[in-house]
């Protein structure tokens, strides 16, 4: 009987710590400019400027196949535009590429002066993101609100525990 009093407890503890969590990450997609794609005339540096990428994310490079192609490069290629001999270069038209560890990392298109007249990427990975403030309810009411539906998770777990054993 004691290891259903113990099961239950630790089940009511994880409900309760669930419950306390703003919210859990989840990895996020992210369009490489967004409607436009991967494509010439649209600040990548601007996009990028806006977007918080962490492990875990992908990006999308959407483009004309015909007109354009993908490359992953190192910083100083990036700087100068150099296609490495052994840089290995996409041309589906929808390269999917995933985060998958923190750090910088480098893309353009190699296509004639594409690279150079701005077609490129650079993004920072984060290993996690920071959390984001939650915004604090405004009067009481909602303040009991957002507590009775952290509480009704906690109990709800409990409950589903309690039913099992």
């Amino acid at each position: 009987m004691a290891s259903k009093q113990m099961i239950v407890a630790v089940v009511a503890a994880a409900a309760f710590a669930l419950a306390s969590l703003p919210g859990l990450a989840v990895a996020t997609e992210h369009v490489v400019g967004d409607d436009k794609g991967w494509t010439l005339n649209f600040n990548y540096t601007a996009w990028a400027e806006t977007k918080q990428f962490v492990v875990g994310d992908t990006l999308v490079f959407k483009y004309n196949n015909t007109a354009h192609n993908l490359v992953e490069v190192g910083g100083p290629d990036f700087l100068l535009c150099t296609k490495p001999a052994n840089a290995v270069v996409s041309t589906t038209g929808e390269d999917w590429v995933t985060l998958d560890k923190a750090g910088r990392k480098w893309f353009f298109c190699p296509v004639g002066q594409h690279c150079l007249n701005g077609m490129k990427l650079k993004i920072t990975i984060l290993e996690t993101a920071p959390p984001s403030p939650q915004p604090a309810p405004t009067n009481p009411a909602s303040k009991l609100h957002a507590r009775f539906g952290e509480a009704a998770a906690a109990v709800t777990a409990l409950a589903a525990a309690v039913l099992v054993l």
